[in-house]
């Protein structure tokens, strides 16, 4: 049999206590000036030296050449309170979670009133003093306040606020600490090498960590490696296998890994912690025990070694770690770590809580605000390396497109006027190829809008961009990535904007500085050009990403993915495309629906008769000199969603004027959305900025031109 390593490495004097010097100073200046006071109360953490102290304090009060800081140890008070000896009698021990009563005080308070037997002093040790209680501290108040003058009181508590309040105030009151951990450290080396046992390397602070910094405890891990260990001593695989820590090769694998985005390296890792039994919460910990080292390095640099009593080869493996990850990356990852503990305590599912973890660690965008400096850091690094090119100013596209999606142009037409030759009609004529563009070309004599909205309403150029490598993970995938934040963004700058993007816009590209959004419609992407929209996407795209690019529209996508988009209007209404439009037209008469009939305003039906003329053609050749003009009519702005204004989406409620010809009475069957832009919102800052009411109002904001009214 042996006697555990606390109990014979058990300090015998103050000057062999480590890491208390704050303590054991006064308390021998104290016995060196003769100002020892008759009662003390020693506080702190368990196992860090409170009873061997006040052990070490009875033995200097009773020593025969005291009281002195230095016990001699060769009296019989001294021999007595040695380590393995018998005790003395007139040092009593006394354990207050076993005595804290009423009659036990009253019992303490009857025996003080004798005096020592031998020694100098009849000292009391009261060890957990706060679980006396109340009732028992006020029968021994009286005896603590004014004791004989042979009556010395100690009392050893890790928790003093649980000890009166009038106890603590007649007490002398030294709190104790737990060890650092470099000076732990030092100390069990040197206790390994007087047992003459070989400690590997890391070992030592395995069992620093385990130990908590309380020494008693550290001393009892260090002694259960020791009686484990073989004949090749206590290695760095034993101590990680008995105590239960992640090995830290498997935590250079994760980190190296979160640092490269390799998700499956990071999971195979939680599935090795998993199969060998190890607990899913002191992995965590130990990983957020890794980070916590790695933000140290990063922001130390080479003292980090002194401050981590690192070894070197250790120290160079985690200045690289750091400076791969970053300090903003590795600030957000450690607070990410942090709150997955505090969710795993008490979790059902552990292993669950921690693949969820390692989710949130790999994928910075779902951290929201929190990631925005971690995901701007790893932008800039990017940039440095040539990952990333810098966005480079950009020329304004040429007024003719070269992409392969035709301009859009929807600006509605008024009364014709013959102001340009005639030659142009034939070309003005001919049919669109498919529904998603629209002709771009002018058809000659048509009156244009005042110049301000003529100028809005100029075509959206949709370039294809300039050809360029593809930077590492790709431009557009990275704004992608940081779409949900840019659009956060937007909606404090321009709400408007926002509601026209948010729900109809996709990144479609982003290269040479420049960002393509693709739109639902042509008519989409003509509203987002006319106005200011691609300056406020630019600036959020600025202020979320520090990327400045311009920003250009693209129509006919489908952002909604299955959503379909609606179709090109006519005659007031919504038609389909030409090709369906033909098929209507050449079906028998009796398979057409009759149309309602009800009385419009002569000028009215007129004007839409002359509107809807051209769309009745079912061929591309030219069409009577007297209605060339109206063979290329652009469609009024596509309207956005709103179910209440079903009346605009249903052009068989509208009937043609009567002498309009017979294939223009077909029905053309309603989209299959409804309307999209005749919503009013409150978010619709320019019609509120405009000042404007009424007939103002369709004409220049909503893009549209008043041909007649109805009074009625």
């Amino acid at each position: 049999m042996t006697t555990a390593l606390y109990r014979r490495y058990r300090p015998e004097s103050f000057a062999e206590v480590i890491g208390q010097e704050h303590v054991t100073t006064p308390l021998t200046q104290a016995l060196s000036k003769g100002r020892v006071t008759h009662a003390y109360l020693f506080s702190g953490p368990r196992g860090c030296g409170k009873t061997t102290s006040a052990r070490i304090l009875a033995r200097c009060l009773n020593c025969e050449q005291g009281p002195t800081p230095t016990p001699c140890g060769v009296c019989d008070s001294c021999r007595d309170l040695a380590n393995g000896g018998p005790g003395s009698i007139d040092v009593v021990e006394i354990d207050a979670a076993s005595h804290n009563g009423v009659d036990d005080a009253r019992d303490l308070r009857e025996r003080v009133s004798f005096a020592p037997a031998r020694d100098r002093f009849k000292v009391y040790i009261l060890d957990e003093a706060h679980m006396v209680t109340a009732a028992g501290f006020n029968a021994l108040l009286k005896t603590v306040e004014e004791p004989p003058p042979h009556v010395k009181f100690v009392f050893a508590t890790t928790e003093p606020d649980k000890v009166l309040t009038t106890i603590r105030s007649r007490t002398h009151h030294y709190p104790f600490r737990l060890v650092p951990p470099a000076r732990l450290t030092a100390y069990l080396a040197e206790l390994a090498e007087r047992e003459g046992v070989r400690i590997g390397k890391g070992v030592l602070p395995l069992v620093v960590r385990a130990g908590g910094g309380s020494v008693r405890d550290t001393l009892s891990v260090l002694d259960q490696l020791i009686a484990g260990a073989g004949d090749e001593g206590v290695t760095y695989d034993i101590a990680v296998s008995l105590l239960g820590y992640t090995h830290a090769s498997l935590l250079d694998d994760v980190v190296e890994a979160i640092a490269a985005g390799d998700g499956a390296t990071v999971f195979r890792a939680v599935e090795r912690v998993v199969d060998t039994g190890q607990e899913p919460r002191r992995f965590a910990d130990d990983l957020l025990q890794r980070l916590r080292d790695l933000v140290i390095v990063a922001a130390v640099g080479e003292g980090a070694g002194d401050a981590l009593a690192l070894p070197e080869d250790a120290l160079a493996r985690l200045t690289a770690q750091a400076a791969h990850l970053g300090r903003a990356e590795l600030s957000r990852a450690a607070d990410v770590v942090a709150a997955g503990l505090e969710q795993m305590t008490g979790a059902t599912s552990p292993r669950l809580q921690l693949e969820l973890l390692c989710a949130r660690l790999l994928l910075p965008a779902a951290d929201g605000d929190g990631g925005l400096g971690a995901r701007l850091e790893r932008l800039e690094r990017r940039v440095s390396t040539g990952g990333v090119p810098a966005p480079a100013a950009v020329p304004a596209p040429a007024a003719v497109a070269a992409a392969p999606v035709a301009p859009v142009t929807a600006a509605p037409v008024t009364a014709p006027a013959v102001d340009a030759p005639a030659a142009d009609a034939p070309a003005a004529a001919q049919p669109v190829a498919a529904p998603a563009g629209w002709p771009a070309a002018r058809t000659p004599g048509v009156e244009t809008r005042p110049p301000r909205e003529d100028a809005a309403a100029q075509p959206v150029q949709v370039d294809a961009p300039p050809p360029s490598a593809p930077a590492a993970g790709g431009d557009a995938e990275t704004v992608r990535r940081l779409w949900t934040e840019v659009l956060g963004k937007l909606f404090t700058l321009k709400r408007l904007t926002w509601s026209l993007v948010a729900e109809n816009a996709t990144v479609a590209d982003f290269r040479g500085g420049v960002l393509t959004l693709q739109f639902r419609s042509p008519q989409l992407a003509a509203r987002f050009a006319r106005g200011n929209d691609a300056g406020f996407v630019a600036e959020a795209l600025f202020q979320v990403t520090g990327i400045e690019a311009k920003v250009q529209a693209a129509g006919g996508g489908d952002p909604s993915a299955g959503r379909a988009a609606p179709s090109r209007p006519s005659r007031g209404g919504w038609s389909q495309p030409a090709q369906q439009v033909q098929q209507a037209q050449q079906a028998p008469a009796e398979q057409r629906p009759a149309r309602p009939q009800r009385e419009v305003p002569a000028a009215q039906a007129s004007a839409r008769a002359s509107v809807q003329a051209p769309a009745a053609r079912p061929a591309p050749a030219p069409a009577p000199a007297g209605n060339d003009y109206y063979a290329d009519v652009p469609p009024p702005e596509e309207p956005i969603d709103d179910p209440g204004e079903e009346q605009l989406s249903r052009p068989s409620r509208r009937p043609g004027p009567p002498q309009a010809p017979a294939p223009q009475a077909a029905p053309v069957a309603a989209p299959a959305t409804p309307p999209e832009e005749d919503t009013p919102s409150l978010d619709d800052e320019d019609a509120e900025e405009s000042a404007l009411s009424g007939i103002a109002v369709v004409e220049q904001i909503l893009g549209g031109k008043v041909l007649s009214t109805d009074d009625k």
